[in-house]
């Protein structure tokens, strides 16, 4: 008996330190988790090193080269984090994606859109923002670009640490800046291409608003507030369609696709035109087919606009893809070709294995780093649906071509993000309209009609959070940038 009390007592004891084993275990993933994706992320960079070394190590400035390909690594894993979200955010959003689903298409039209549409040569942004030949000499240049680099990934991570989606354009200008200030002072800046940069803090957003409102006042018109619903839709669905698809067409032929063919806004205008016409045609009967027993009410309508929705979200990844992967290798091919002919020179050619460390370096900012603002925009600053998310990504496309045709510079992240803002406050101007008119909320005190209005549509923490972020972005990449120029000088001697 006594020999089996022991053996029980001694199975308990066992049994309790097995327990905290695994307690220990589960702690242990717990804690580790959080150190995943910046694992991750930090063996990328160094690959991305390794791989410059192996190109052109063998060259007397190779330690320089592979250190700009680690900074070009890191800001190409932050424009992942940062800026993709504006394109996969409402579709996530309106629940016609999944979070999975949204990443694996962004990270395969975002990488398609660098390798194949990203160009073989692009002008330098130094050269719109300061002067090379202001500059003592290409050292200085040199280090006057890895300073850009860092100082604008080091502050897209910061914003995407806050929860604040910014343009990655602007935070690379303000880098050049400051760099170029710190390296030659006040003079040498570009002082009017930074005001049409700084007019485009306000231009951006509030095109991007109004666009998106617009047509989501003419969808609650002309469908959702239709008595036989359906019928309206199988009436304005498929020319809806078809606008998307035709200016999407135009918009990947003048921004997407413009360094593999030599197309003006005009011929890009009667591309969309054309595609446009067809698609409508096409999704006449398709619509018609997808609307026969659907239930008269707004969730049927969601049906008819979740596919246009994802196919321009993958769209508008591609093209981003083609242009915003300049921001992370373009320093860095500027840096590679001053450093292998030792001149500073007006256009950079850029090497395939830089132009992959950007479109992966993308890729896997976004697979490890992007759904806290992909959450954000889709859902946090207002409830989207597919509807509301087919006028974000409509208003982007036409934004953008409006804004080219006007020779304005534009951020499509201010874009996108004003547009999420343009369809909520439509929500709320239209549903305080409504009410009136329904003599709903004459005895209601202000009070709730306030709280309803905070917790439902805009919440004004985002709205002040985002704009703080756009405003001081160029000055705050422009400082950190200087202080950083200083450190590398230092550092060099």
């Amino acid at each position: 008996m006594a020999d089996k009390d022991f053996e029980a007592r001694h199975l308990e004891t066992l049994d309790r330190d097995l327990g905290r084993f695994s307690n220990l275990e589960l702690a242990t993933a717990y804690v580790a988790r959080p150190m995943i994706g910046p694992g991750i992320a930090f063996v990328f960079i160094v690959l991305a090193g390794m791989a410059a070394a192996l190109f052109l190590g063998q060259s007397s400035q190779g330690f320089i080269v592979v250190l700009a390909a680690a900074f070009g690594a890191y800001m190409a894993l932050n424009i992942g984090a940062n800026d993709v979200a504006n394109n996969m955010g409402p579709a996530v959003g309106a629940n016609a994606l999944t979070m999975g689903g949204a990443i694996v298409i962004a990270a395969i039209f975002e990488s398609a859109g660098a390798l194949i549409a990203g160009g073989d040569v692009v002008s330098t942004i130094a050269t719109g923002i300061i002067a090379p030949g202001t500059l003592e000499s290409s050292e200085v240049f040199v280090w006057a670009m890895m300073a850009s680099l860092l100082s604008s990934a080091l502050w897209v991570n910061l914003a995407t640490w806050i929860g604040a989606p910014v343009s990655t354009t602007h935070s690379v200008v303000g880098g050049v800046m400051g760099a170029g200030i710190a390296a030659a002072g006040f003079a040498a800046v570009n002082w009017v291409k930074i005001g049409t940069i700084a007019a485009s803090w306000v231009v951006s957003p509030l095109l991007g608003g109004i666009i998106a409102a617009g047509f989501l006042w003419f969808i609650e018109a002309r469908i959702v507030h239709q008595p036989d619903k359906i019928a309206a839709a199988r009436r304005w669905v498929p020319g809806l369609v078809g606008l998307m698809a035709g200016t999407f067409a135009a918009y990947l032929s003048l921004k997407g696709l413009k360094h593999l063919f030599d197309i003006s806004l005009g011929h890009s205008v009667v591309i969309g035109a054309a595609v446009g016409l067809s698609i409508w045609l096409l999704m006449i009967p398709v619509i018609a087919a997808q609307a026969r027993g659907l239930e008269n009410r707004n969730k049927s309508l969601k049906v008819l606009f979740a596919v246009p929705l994802v196919a321009s979200a993958a769209l508008l990844s591609f093209a981003h893809g083609a242009n915003d992967v300049a921001n992370a290798v373009g320093p860095l091919a500027a840096i590679v070709q001053t450093v292998a002919s030792g001149d500073v020179s007006d256009s950079v050619s850029i090497p395939s294995w830089v132009m992959l460390i950007g479109a992966f370096g993308i890729s896997f900012g976004l697979f490890l780093f992007g759904p806290k603002l992909i959450r954000m925009v889709g859902s946090e600053i207002t409830k989207l649906n597919p509807m509301r998310a087919y006028c974000v990504a409509l208003s982007a496309a036409i934004t953008v071509i409006v804004a080219s045709w006007l020779g304005l510079p534009v951020s499509s992240t201010h874009i996108a993000v004003g547009a999420v803002f343009g369809v909520g406050f439509f929500r709320e101007w239209d549903t305080e309209r409504r009410a009136r008119n329904a003599r709903l909320a004459v005895d209601a005190p202000l009070v709730n009609l306030e709280e309803r209005r905070r917790r439902k549509l805009v919440r004004r923490v985002h709205v002040m959070t985002i704009a703080a972020a756009w405003i001081i972005t160029v000055p705050a990449a422009a400082i950190l940038s200087a202080v950083v120029f200083y450190v590398l000088q230092v550092i060099n001697g």
